[in-house]
């Protein structure tokens, strides 16, 4: 277990959060008791956020390819999201900032030879094992003592209303590499998140709406009835939105979903995105819901942060 190999402090184990974004690995390591005691981040509204929700950590805004390891202080585990835009094929993969985005992955390789965690939990878009240089990321950290397993992990599965597909790499300094025993939760209906009477609405028919979007309208009422969510934009869900009682798809950095109440229409609001992410209520983001949900569509689920670290901790 990590705690009979770990230090820790005053018998809590401690962590740093590398591209820490507005918290949500830091979130979940602290429910599952773990000290989150230094975040980096290169965004200054983010780690301003960050700090709002985790008063008690250090921050520090800068780009972590420039971090001296010396300064930051011992630690137990290491999180980490590095920028996942140059690898996700939403984004596409060509374009000449991608390169250095995609690099951001080597501050971990760096962090971990200086401190030499004994554990190293990474999270990413599953397409970052197709990254050209994986394989000498990966034979990095074997190079320092780490196996590294990769998990394929569905937020839906662990009772979040999103379907969340993401890769943890979990790297530990034992023989062998680890597969987690996670808990599996039963799937939770978007439906249980919508706040019908809180917001306001627009109606459906309007000059302005696009016939793209009247279209997926109506092929989601045809199949669901008249509410459910589709998305506003042509992708997210196919053409035809999704059923309350299924988990939402992936919430993404852009306002795409949009809740549908008969002949009356919506965006997802913020608190409704916040609990599809499991992400508590009194959570502090930017009141511009643009920066909101792009800080929301950067995050890790917190939910799953606990369970994967609770397991490590179990099995490590």
């Amino acid at each position: 277990m990590i705690a009979a190999t770990m230090p820790s402090t005053a018998g809590q184990l401690t962590a740093i959060d590398l591209f820490a974004g507005a918290g949500g690995f830091t979130e979940g390591a602290r429910n599952a008791d773990i000290n989150v005691i230094w975040c980096g981040n290169h965004n200054p509204q983010a780690v301003e956020f960050h700090a709002r929700n985790h008063p008690n950590s250090i921050h520090v805004c800068q780009d972590l390819h420039q971090a001296n390891w010396t300064e930051v202080p011992r630690h137990d585990v290491l999180l980490a999201s590095p920028c996942c835009q140059g690898h996700s094929r939403a984004r596409g993969r060509d374009r000449p900032h991608h390169d250095s985005q995609r690099s951001t992955a080597w501050a971990v390789v760096s962090c971990a030879e200086y401190h030499r965690e004994e554990l190293v939990l990474a999270e990413n878009v599953l397409e970052f094992l197709d990254w050209a240089l994986y394989p000498a990321w990966e034979d990095a950290m074997r190079r320092l003592g780490y196996s590294v397993s990769p998990h394929v992990v569905d937020s839906a599965d662990h009772g979040v209303p999103q379907h969340r597909v993401r890769l943890f790499l979990v790297c530990t300094r034992s023989r062998s590499p680890i597969q987690l025993k996670l808990p599996r939760r039963d799937h939770v209906g978007v439906g249980s998140v919508i706040q019908w009477d809180e917001h306001p609405w627009t109606p459906i028919q309007t000059p302005r709406r696009s016939p793209a979007t009247l279209r997926r309208i109506a092929a989601g009422r045809a199949r669901y009835g008249q509410r459910f969510v589709a998305p506003y934009y042509g992708s997210g869900s196919g053409e035809t939105g999704r059923s309350l009682d299924r988990p939402i798809g992936t919430l993404t950095t852009v306002d795409r979903w949009a809740v549908i109440d008969g002949d009356r229409m919506r965006m997802l609001q913020i608190p409704e995105a916040k609990a599809a992410m499991g992400l508590r209520q009194d959570y502090q983001l930017p009141t511009t819901k643009r920066d909101a949900m792009r800080m929301l569509g950067n995050m890790v689920s917190p939910v799953v942060a606990t369970d994967m670290l609770q397991a490590a901790r179990a099995q490590v």
